[in-house]
């Protein structure tokens, strides 16, 4: 937000400022009716000692202008940046050292020297400035979602098929294991298998139009999460303010929107479910547990069973939340010394995720060890061994100590690598594309986890305002999270959707390039001057391949054979337009926007 009061740049005053404390991008509609703008940028004197930035300034998708690295007490350096016949502007600014939060990075005596109407800042994420590639759902049905179902012997067995067109559509199967049953109705997969093995079936689809048919593989073993699971999370959204009814919306929106329909499955509840000790809210305070020490859910949430009954009913799974602290981030009760209570009480509740936080466990124990920060883990993971239905397990502890390295040994199926993921291009940037490396730690059954998505509308409680991203920013995020292999959780009011977020999470063929059965995490394989490539081998043989442009400009990105390890005419797929870009020799090329990404998939030409 534009700041009025003096600020301090190397010990002069400035009165007159545009600043920002974490990045900034603030664009003008000028339609060739300014001459120039004029200002100076560096840090406030105030700004941790640490912090580094840039300053950039674009005309019509060209940099005019770029700072040096900016620290505290750097002279300001000045920017005059001619405008004649310029439509659009934009000044951003880009952490470039300590992280967000900490900068204190201005614009200082900052104006545009214009003729004629005066020209109009505007929110980059207007939806008329979103560009939807997803192309429209087809009225012949098509099943989409997981290729793969994970279960353990004499364990629920719930899976729906997910499947797109015309309704109403009835479904049905071939080679469905004897002591699972299908409701043709819903295309909901339930029952229990009591022994070990492998078994192909054939879904089918049908409405009025046509019949669709696809392979399903039922592995009954120890692992399960065979891909990454999918779903939403509401805290990125409604925070403290959780409760029992908005689940609910939650769930009924995951079928309304169509969601469902795309292999959308579990409707997750974070922080503030259990008792707040201390609080004298009606809705929060009360006994943590009963007189058998088992964890009591506060009033926001008055019936756990019902309401995971309901999100079953609908082919859906439910996810909670605790700490192996005594309280949560937030304080609410936690699982400390009960651990075998808790995950007794959820399995009883019928809940089939759990994300585990670290954060308060650290005032029982101060070191930051291996073995430290595997203790809480691995206490919990012996606790949901010994219940009778399959609990996912998310290790939430910001990727300390190297997680990745050892959570799956240890029983996770999914691990934060990095620490919490907001809705900036610095904070995207700092987590999605510094998980090069961490790819052969990743698998079925066991996953690297950058975070939540941050598309859409977020927020807090009764405070919400749509993503900070812009649509090509949207566009890398959801790509790059496919590639990864990541959990895909949505963390927007899924009931307040707009016609560009959906499009973003029911896009099928960038869904399937992160369910792909052979559950391969991408490797960064070419990086220069804010280029990327990453690259991901895919079930069939193909390969797909994300190239990103991280810089705030326009840039061709390229990238050979040699590099990929292919050999002969490739084609080249657009998985967000889905359609065939062409065939191609030894190399593959685009233009990519600011901050953007081109999306193929590469398959052998016959």
């Amino acid at each position: 937000m534009p700041k009025s009061y003096p600020l301090m740049l190397a010990g002069r005053e400035f009165k007159n400022n545009l600043a920002s404390r974490t990045e900034g991008l603030l664009t003008f509609e000028l339609n060739g009716n300014a001459q120039s703008f004029h200002g100076l940028v560096g840090l406030g004197d105030s700004t941790n000692k640490n912090c580094k930035v840039v300053f950039t300034a674009v005309s019509d998708s060209n940099e005019v202008f770029k700072s040096p690295v900016m620290e505290v007490g750097s002279k300001p350096v000045t920017v005059d940046v001619n405008l004649n016949g310029v439509k659009d502007f934009s000044l951003s600014i880009e952490d470039n050292g300590a992280g967000l939060y900490k900068d204190q990075a201005v614009y200082a005596n900052a104006y545009i020297l214009f003729k004629g109407p005066k020209p109009i800042a505007f929110n980059f994420n207007h939806i008329n400035k979103r560009h939807i590639l997803t192309p429209p759902e087809s009225p012949y049905p098509k099943i989409n979602g997981a290729k793969v179902f994970g279960v353990r012997p004499g364990h629920p067995f719930l899976f729906r098929i997910a499947a797109t067109g015309k309704r109403p559509m009835t479904f049905a199967s071939e080679n469905l294991p004897k002591g699972l049953s299908l409701d043709t109705a819903t295309g909901i997969i339930s029952g229990v298998l009591e022994k070990k093995g492998e078994t192909f079936v054939t879904l089918k689809a049908k409405n009025e139009l046509n019949m669709a048919t696809r392979k399903f593989k039922i592995v009954v073993g120890d692992i399960i999460a065979l891909t990454p699971p999918m779903g939403w999370n509401g805290y990125n959204r409604f925070g403290d303010l959780i409760s029992q009814d908005i689940v609910k919306t939650a769930v009924d929106a995951m079928v309304s929107s169509g969601l469902i329909n795309h292999g959308w499955t579990y409707i997750n509840i974070d922080d503030s479910w259990s008792i707040k000790p201390g609080s004298n809210d009606a809705l929060r305070g009360g006994e943590p547990r009963d007189a058998n020490g088992m964890i009591n859910s506060n009033k926001k949430f008055l019936n756990m069973k019902e309401l995971t009954d309901y999100i079953h009913s609908n082919g859906l799974k439910a996810g909670l939340y605790s700490s192996p602290g005594k309280l949560t981030c937030t304080g609410y009760t936690a699982s400390y010394q009960f651990e075998e209570k808790d995950a007794k009480r959820w399995a009883n509740w019928g809940f089939d995720y759990i994300k585990y936080d670290y954060c308060q466990y650290e005032q029982i124990s101060k070191s930051h060890s291996i073995e430290a920060l595997k203790k809480p883990y691995i206490g919990m993971r012996d606790a949901l061994n010994k219940v009778d239905r399959d609990i996912v397990f998310s290790l939430s502890q910001y990727g300390m100590g190297n997680s990745w390295e050892w959570a799956g040994q240890i029983g996770g199926n999914s691990w934060r690598t990095t620490g919490d993921l907001i809705d900036t291009w610095s904070s995207l940037s700092e987590t999605g594309f510094t998980q090069a490396g961490k790819e052969k730690y990743a698998g079925p059954g066991h996953w690297n986890d950058p975070d939540m998505l941050v598309v859409g509308y977020v927020g807090w409680g009764e405070w919400k305002y749509p993503t900070r991203l812009t649509a090509d920013e949207q566009y890398t995020h959801i790509s790059l999270w496919s590639l990864l292999s990541a959990p895909l959780l949505i963390g927007c009011d899924i009931a307040d959707m707009d016609a560009f977020t959906k499009s973003l999470l029911t896009n099928d063929e960038v869904i399937e390039i992160n369910q792909d059965p052979l559950g391969k995490q991408a490797s960064l394989v070419f990086k220069k001057d804010g280029l990327e490539v990453w690259a991901k081998d895919l079930e069939d043989g193909s390969k797909a391949i994300g190239l990103f442009n991280r810089n705030p400009t326009t840039g061709t990105v390229k990238v050979t054979w040699n590099i990929l390890g292919l050999d002969g005419k490739q084609i080249a797929r657009d998985v967000w337009r889905q359609r065939d870009e062409g065939m191609f020799d030894d190399a593959f090329s685009a233009i990519v926007p600011a901050h953007g990404v081109k999306f193929v998939i590469l398959r052998k030409a016959e």
